[in-house]
Order: structure tokens, then sequence, then C-alpha cells
């Protein structure tokens, strides 16, 4: 448990350190070459460090709370797939609406704030936005139903991406976020958003994971 957290920190800081190294070419909405790459390492990168966080806890470990305003292990697994089930529908809802002339102006700089924020999360969740309550974990899942849940919803961000994002000009198609900050975003930036906020959360479950009083292996 102690290697596959330690690799996962050192995939943390991986991202944190690259996520803003894209270039973007706004010329006609399509995905650069280098952006579809990236999307691809991301969803692979992101997939391999929060499953090396969750495989092989005991059920102590999954339901261990530091106190009674953070979340488990488990609990941030839960929010992770409720959260991607979102980003993926918010990215198809874009896509379904109409090209929007002005995309270029309205989504500048997008992608760029999404890679910045994401990845970047303070110890504690200190300054950040609250989730909104469907994306909060309210079920108590097993281990086992996360993992399942998990792989499903990844496997659908990823046929969506390699079978539909990648063959049209997706920063074309704009949905907003609930959330000024962000406001219009293209399919591409709630594309994009899916594995940054999996590393987001997954170094939340770090923070669990390295409390003293977190239960041994």
């Amino acid at each position: 448990m102690r290697l596959k957290r330690s690799v996962a920190i050192m995939l943390v800081a991986v991202f944190a350190a690259g996520s803003a190294a894209i270039a973007e070419d706004a010329s006609d909405g399509n995905l650069t070459g280098e952006e579809k790459a990236e999307m691809v390492t991301l969803l692979d990168d992101s997939l391999d460090m929060f499953m090396g966080l969750i495989t092989g806890l005991t059920d102590e470990q999954w339901n261990f709370k530091q106190n009674d305003d953070r979340w488990s292990v488990g609990e941030c697994a839960e929010h992770i797939v409720r959260s991607e089930r979102a980003l993926l529908e918010s990215a198809q809802a874009a896509l379904e609406n109409d090209a929007d002339s002005d995309w270029a102006k309205k989504t500048e700089g997008k992608a760029k704030l999404i890679r910045n924020v994401m990845p970047n999360r303070n110890p504690g969740g200190a300054g950040g936005a609250s989730a909104p309550q469907e994306i909060r974990p309210t079920e108590k899942w097993s281990r086992a139903k996360a993992i399942e849940e998990y792989y499903k919803v990844r496997g659908e961000v990823r046929a969506f991406a390699e079978t539909i994002a990648f063959e049209q000009p997706i920063k074309q198609h704009i949905f907003p976020h609930p959330f000024p900050v962000f406001g219009d975003l293209s399919s591409y930036d709630w594309l994009i958003y899916v594995p940054l906020h999996t590393v987001r959360h997954s170094k939340q479950i770090i923070e669990v994971q390295e409390d003293a009083k977190y239960p041994k292996g």
C-alpha cells in the first residue's frame, strides 16, 4: 500500500506540474493531435492513479473518516464516479447544442483554467467549492460497487472521446457550468474536466491515507 500511494503522489505532482503545457489551436474547433494524445494519457493515468489507491483496501480502511466533516476513501470514490457521470453528461449536452459562432471568445482560456485548477487541490480542500448535492456521496457504496460503477462510466467517457469527440469540432459546442468562475465551457472543456477531477479527489484520498490514525493494512 505504501508503494502504491507513493506512486500516486508522484503522479499527482506530474499532473500539477504539467497540466497547463498543452497549446490550444482555436482555428476550427477540432482537437489537435496533441490534445487528443493528452486526453488519452490523462484518462489512462488518472484511472491507474485512482485504482492504485483503492485496490486491496480493507473495509476499515475504506470507511475510515478523519472526522465527521471529511469524506472517507469510499465516499471520495463514490463522488468521483458520480462526478464523472455528470461531467460526461455535460460534455454530451454541449455537443447536442448548435455550434456557437462566438465559441472561441466565450471559451478562451477555459481548458487552461481547468488544467490549472482541478489537479491542484489545497490540503483539506481549503478554498474549494462544496460539491452539489447530486454528486455528493450518499449511498455508502462498497468497494466492489464503486469499482464496478467507475469502470462502467470511465468506459463510456473513453468511448465518447475516441469515437465522437475526436472526430468533430467539439470546441464549437457549449454548455454552461453552474459555477460563474467557469462560465461557458465547450464539450472539450467538459471532457478534459473528467480525468483532472479524478486526480483532484485522488489527492484527497491520499490525504485520508496519510492520516496517522488511518488503519493499517
